[in-house]
């Protein structure tokens, strides 16, 4: 999924996001505001994971959401 994408959908995958990184709460989720990079560096932070980790995690989200739609 692009960037474009990405942040052009954040509001409709607010909710999703939520379900797979619980830890997030509705403002950070907010403070993302659909910026790939942001959203990473939350995940790293909430669940002490390095940046590759993280990053897989996202692809990893993003490839499922592009296969549901």
């Amino acid at each position: 999924m692009n960037s474009d994408i990405f942040s052009g959908n954040w509001k409709q995958f607010k909710g999703e996001v939520q379900k797979q990184w619980g830890k997030l709460t509705d403002d950070q989720v907010d403070q993302a505001e659909g910026n790939r990079e942001k959203f990473i560096g939350l995940i790293q932070e909430n669940y002490g994971v390095v940046r590759d980790e993280a990053e897989k995690q996202v692809k990893e989200w993003e490839d499922a959401m592009n296969k549901a739609a």
